[in-house]
C-alpha cells in the first residue's frame, strides 16, 4: 500500500498523463515539465519527469522559448556537460538576446568545463541585460578566480556589495578575492562579514538561491557552503599568522 505523499504524487502523475493524451499539445508538455523543475515547489520536484515533458515538447514544437534552456539545465545537473553545452547553443541559435538567461547558463556550463574565459565573456554579455544581477556576478567573480585574475574578481564582487553588501556568497568571494592580492587583513574582514551573514542563512533562501536544484539538497547544499567560508576563513587567519611570524 502506499504511503499518503506517494499516493497524492501517483494521483498526480495519473493526472498528468491523462491530460495530457487528452491534449498532447507542447505547450502542455512545456508546462508540466516546468512545474517539476523548481525547487520552491517540493512536493512536485521530479527531474526525471521534467526532462520527460521538455522532451515531448520538443518533439511537437523545438521553438518553445526556454525549452532548451531548460533541457540544457537539466543536463549540466546530470553533469553531462557536453550535451548541456549543445543543447544552450541550440537555444542561444534560435532565441538569441531573448532569452538572455540563456547566456548564464552557458557561462556556468563553460565554467564547469574548465573555459573560463569563454565563461567569463558569457557573464559579462549577460550582465549587460541585468546588471545588478548578484548570482551573476558572483559567478563571474568565481571564474575570474579560475582564471587567476584576482584583480578583475575584487572589482566584480566589490561591484556586487554596493547593492548587496550582506549577501555571503559575495562577502566570501569578495574575500577570496582580496586573500589571492595578499590582502590579508582585508580579507579577513570580509571573511568575518561572510561567516556572520551565512550563519543566519536560511535553507530557503539557498533553494532561492538554486532554483533547478532539488529540494531534497537543500540542507546539504547551506552545510556545505557554511563549511567553504568557515575554511576560508580559517586559511586567511593562517596566512595572517604566518607573516606576523615572518
Amino acid at each position: 500500500m502506499l504511503a499518503l505523499p506517494a499516493l497524492y504524487r501517483h494521483t498526480d502523475t495519473v493526472r498528468e498523463d491523462v491530460l495530457y493524451a487528452l491534449d498532447p499539445s507542447a505547450e502542455r508538455a512545456f508546462q508540466y515539465g516546468t512545474r517539476h523543475f523548481s525547487s520552491k515547489s517540493p512536493a512536485l520536484y521530479d527531474i526525471d519527469r521534467a526532462e520527460y515533458f521538455f522532451n515531448l515538447a520538443a518533439i511537437k514544437d523545438p521553438t518553445i522559448l526556454y525549452l532548451y534552456h531548460q533541457l540544457a539545465r537539466i543536463s549540466f545537473l546530470r553533469g553531462d556537460f557536453t550535451r548541456a553545452m549543445t543543447q544552450i547553443n541550440y537555444q542561444i541559435s534560435m532565441h538569441g538576446d531573448a532569452t538572455p538567461n540563456s547566456y548564464y547558463i552557458r557561462g556556468l556550463i563553460e565554467g564547469y568545463m574548465g573555459d573560463y574565459e569563454s565563461s567569463a565573456r558569457d557573464y559579462e554579455y549577460f550582465l549587460r541585460f541585468d546588471p545588478r544581477n548578484w548570482a551573476a556576478l558572483n559567478d563571474y567573480a568565481w571564474v575570474l578566480l579560475k582564471a587567476e585574475r584576482f584583480q578583475d574578481a575584487a572589482v566584480v564582487t566589490a561591484r556586487g556589495l554596493i547593492d548587496f553588501p550582506d549577501n555571503p556568497w559575495l562577502l566570501n568571494s569578495h574575500a577570496i578575492a582580496l586573500f589571492e592580492l595578499h590582502q590579508y587583513e582585508d580579507a579577513l574582514l570580509y571573511a568575518q562579514k561572510a561567516s556572520a551573514a551565512v550563519a543566519i542563512l536560511s535553507e530557503e533562501e539557498w533553494l532561492h538561491a538554486y532554483p533547478g536544484n532539488d529540494p531534497k539538497i537543500g540542507d546539504d547544499g547551506l552545510a556545505t557552503f557554511k563549511k567553504a567560508v568557515a575554511d576560508n576563513m580559517h586559511t586567511i587567519e593562517l596566512a595572517i599568522a604566518s607573516s606576523t611570524v615572518q
